[in-house]
């Protein structure tokens, strides 16, 4: 199904969060966006389409994103956080299978997260992704198949923050945090949450970088 002239905008403004938070904020100019865009739009549209259409569907968005409020901050909640950093992380994505399944059980009995070992793996639809100390790459290398290999990552650094209440009760701060990471030029590489954990694994070069954002960021919503 084709796009819509707004539907258009919309994907290639969701593109960039500079744009979006600019918009978002009410300090970007219609005309220069649409002029900035036109052509882009008309190449995803298929036809050629006038810049009052490209300006009308970028106001519309621009009210649908002011909406998107940051974390109201609750007396009762009582929500703080705390963050911690774990470096040299390996990553692999594999292909989904049975028995690429299967061959990662054996890891729950080798990696030891009490001890602090970091291991996570997540089972999607059509792909395995598994984050884990580099330690055990030697391990992870022999169990999986090299044929169901789609990505490997080395050293990486796993940013964890434990919230101190139900951070899954607080609307948009997942979305929020990742943009602010985003804002910095920092590459997501995972994500990884539970009920009151949220893990971001990014490259050891950001991670410093990672860290200051997000320390800012969750200071000053919660």
């Amino acid at each position: 199904m084709s796009l819509s002239v707004a539907g258009c905008v919309k994907e290639i403004i969701n593109k960039s969060p500079f744009i979006s938070e600019m918009m978002r904020l009410d300090l970007i100019s219609f005309s220069n966006l649409a002029r900035f865009i036109h052509e882009e739009v008309e190449s995803m549209y298929g036809k050629s389409v006038n810049e009052a259409s490209i300006i009308m569907a970028a106001r519309r968005y621009a009210k649908e994103l002011s909406e998107v409020e940051a974390p109201q901050k609750k007396e009762s909640s009582g929500i703080g956080f705390e963050i911690s950093m774990k470096t040299n992380i390996y990553d692999v994505n594999l292909r989904r299978s049975d028995e690429s399944a299967a061959r990662l059980v054996s890891l729950y009995g080798l990696v030891k997260p009490s001890q602090g070992d970091f291991l996570n793996v997540s089972i999607g639809s059509h792909e395995i992704s598994l984050s884990v100390s580099d330690k055990y790459r030697s391990a992870v290398d022999e169990i999986v198949n090299e044929e169901d290999v789609i990505h490997r990552f080395t050293d990486l650094v796993a940013l964890t923050i434990l919230f101190k209440g139900d951070f899954l009760q607080t609307p948009g701060i997942l979305y929020l945090a990742a943009r602010k990471l985003a804002w910095e030029g920092v590459n997501i590489i995972e994500v990884i949450s539970t009920m009151n954990v949220l893990t971001f694994v990014v490259r050891k070069d950001e991670s410093s970088r990672a860290y200051e954002a997000l320390n800012a960021f969750l200071s000053d919503e919660l």
